[in-house]
């Protein structure tokens, strides 16, 4: 195991995630690629129909999400990993089984947040999208192994 592929949305799980992530770096001496995909800008944005407090917001919210995934990456530098971040705009499941391709992931890592019948049918499901469609080996963390 060469490349570790760790799947971040900042939920409560994702400490969790990049903790057993940087486990599975420090034992098999793998590199982490941290991903966060980012939800496509709305349609109107970078439009004239687009309010500048929406592209204001969507640049900010961009800007955050991109800080606090370098935060991560310094953090398991800090600890001797090599650990790259990434920030891509697009659909979750088909960007992260894409990344995984294109950075040719051993393992994708990532978190389920544990909700229910009702919402996977409305919504679907992050980790079940890529366990359906992922030919590599994949690590889901459960809500439950969320810090308390």
């Amino acid at each position: 195991m060469k490349t570790i592929l760790v799947a971040v949305d900042f939920s409560p799980v994702t400490t969790a995630v990049i903790e057993h992530a940087a486990r599975l770096a420090e034992a098999f001496s793998a590199a982490i690629w941290l991903l966060h995909v980012a939800e496509p800008e709305p349609d109107f944005v970078g439009y004239d129909t687009g309010t500048p407090d929406v592209r204001q917001q969507v640049a900010h919210d961009m800007r955050e999400t991109h800080r606090r995934i370098q935060e991560q990456a310094d953090q398991l530098r800090g600890r001797g990993i090599s650990a790259t971040a990434l920030q891509v705009q697009g659909a979750v499941v088909e960007t992260i089984l894409r990344e995984a391709a294109r950075l040719k992931a051993d393992c994708i890592v990532l978190g389920s947040h544990g909700h229910g019948v009702v919402h996977r049918a409305l919504l679907g499901s992050v980790s079940e999208g890529v366990l359906h469609r992922t030919a590599c080996p994949l690590l889901i963390l459960p809500s439950r192994a969320a810090p308390q």
